[in-house]
């Protein structure tokens, strides 16, 4: 039940590993794993005879399936599942006309999909696990070799105070890490077997249908729910904020390293490459090209996700459409969140740091930007009131002149009455004025598990 994105745009917009996760062939794949170990779990408690599984399964190949026909006949059915299993029991008869007897027993066409769909999300998410590990490492990595860097804080775009450039790395594994964690969750508490029939009450097995799921979901090594969730979404509705909240991450941190290497900021770059980057018909150009492709796959997710949110709303037992909008939009989610983290990986894994220009950045300002560590220690002589308005002063009298902050304050009779210039002077290095900052890297990195990736 799955979508691809154009296959001259995938490659943009999503991980190979992805890809093939949600590859028609290996949805189907998943739908037919679920009929085969159906058909073993309904054996092994004495629902079909045990004859009958070995023809089932050998009929269970997706390359035997002609999936153009099976689009086309599930136009006029309503679903994939229906006209599969149509195939797939024509297909065992040819070898077995008692086993064809068999197939799909008890089931009904969600069953198939919903559990594909988990099988599908399970793949996706092992995926996406893998290349978080290499993203979380390397930016940790990157963290530990700047801790000391100094670099521009900004706010509203504008200088706002120095930090370690090695705490906003931190804070990039930190939130991968995050969602990491959550993937964890999705994996061990929301992925799980769907198996109800016709209307989740498992009436057609009779007493033996709790025993089927049980066997069904050791079969497919999938957690058995307390209940059917056929006519829930919820599950599915979390694992779509999971997605889109991963995307989000990785495009805040596509965005600020895309702020970085514009021509007037320029301290840190993507890796750079043969033909990476470049423009049409502008020679020089360096464009950020992984973080456009992480910011495009981060802007798509928010509105899949909210596709995978309206979807609950169904009615009764089976719902007539949000069910069927489920199919290809959380393959897309799927497709693009990896795309999104793949890109994120390129960067973390290649980043370029210009130290001498981030130092070249925090002095642009003529000092302003340690304006508030004056103020705060000129307030310990004068109060905060005091001292804000003074170095206010002079720091638009600093821009009024076009002179240095330093050199306005060395001349105010009202500041160094109580900072020595010594004092100032110590004032205007910037990791001097850098907080708690290394214990929150400390803090950061500590909360990353970095070995069990």
């Amino acid at each position: 039940m799955s979508t691809q994105l154009s296959p001259l745009l995938a490659p943009m917009l999503s991980s190979a590993a992805m890809r093939a996760v949600c590859d028609d062939a290996t949805c189907l794949q998943h739908m037919l794993d679920f009929e085969a170990a159906l058909a073993r779990a309904e054996a092994d408690v004495g629902v079909i005879p045990a004859k009958a599984t070995g023809p089932i399964a050998m009929a269970c190949k997706a390359q035997a399936f002609d999936m153009a026909a099976l689009a086309d006949a599930a136009t006029r059915s309503g679903n994939l599942a229906i006209p599969l299993v149509k195939a797939l029991t024509a297909d065992v008869a040819r070898a077995d006309a008692e086993a064809a007897r068999y197939v799909h027993w008890g089931a009904t066409s969600q069953d198939v999909i919903d559990t594909a769909a988990m099988l599908t999300l399970r793949a996706g998410v092992e995926a996406l696990l893998a290349d978080l590990g290499r993203a979380i490492k390397s930016f940790a990595k990157l963290a530990q070799a700047h801790r000391h860097t100094a670099v521009v804080a900004r706010t509203w775009l504008q200088h706002a105070l120095p930090m370690p450039f090695g705490l906003k790395l931190a804070e990039y594994a930190a939130a991968l890490h995050r969602s990491r964690l959550r993937l964890l969750r999705l994996n061990g508490e929301t992925i799980a077997l769907q198996f109800g029939g016709a209307a989740g009450t498992l009436a057609a097995l009779s007493d033996k249908g709790w025993l089927v799921a049980e066997k069904l979901a050791q079969e497919l090594q999938l957690p058995l729910p307390d209940a059917p969730w056929h006519s829930h979404r919820d599950r599915l509705a979390e694992a779509a904020s999971v997605l889109a909240i991963l995307a989000g991450s990785c495009g805040k941190i596509a965005r600020d390293v895309q702020l970085m290497m514009q021509t007037d900021v320029a301290e840190a770059f993507e890796p750079s490459g043969e033909g990476r980057g470049g423009s049409s018909t502008m020679p020089h150009k360096r464009n950020p090209v992984a973080a456009a492709s992480a910011l495009a796959a981060a802007t798509m997710a928010p509105n899949l996700a909210a596709t995978m949110f309206a979807a609950q709303v169904g009615d009764h037992e089976r719902s007539a459409g949000p069910w069927h909008a489920e199919w290809p939009t959380l393959p897309g989610l799927l497709l693009v969140t990896s795309g999104a983290l793949a890109s994120i990986v390129d960067i973390a894994e290649g980043l370029e740091v210009d130290v001498a220009r981030m130092r070249a950045n925090l002095d642009a300002t003529g000092g302003l930007i340690m304006a508030e560590a004056v103020a705060m220690a000129l307030a310990e002589k004068v109060g905060k009131a005091e001292a804000h308005h003074l170095v206010e002063a002079a720091s638009k009298k600093a821009v009024a002149e076009k002179k240095g902050l330093h050199e306005v304050l060395a001349r105010e009779p009202k500041v160094t009455a109580h900072l020595s210039p010594e004092k100032i002077k110590a004032l205007f290095e910037p990791m001097a004025y850098q907080g708690a900052s290394q214990a929150l890297i400390d803090r950061l990195l500590d909360s990353i598990d970095v070995t069990n990736q």
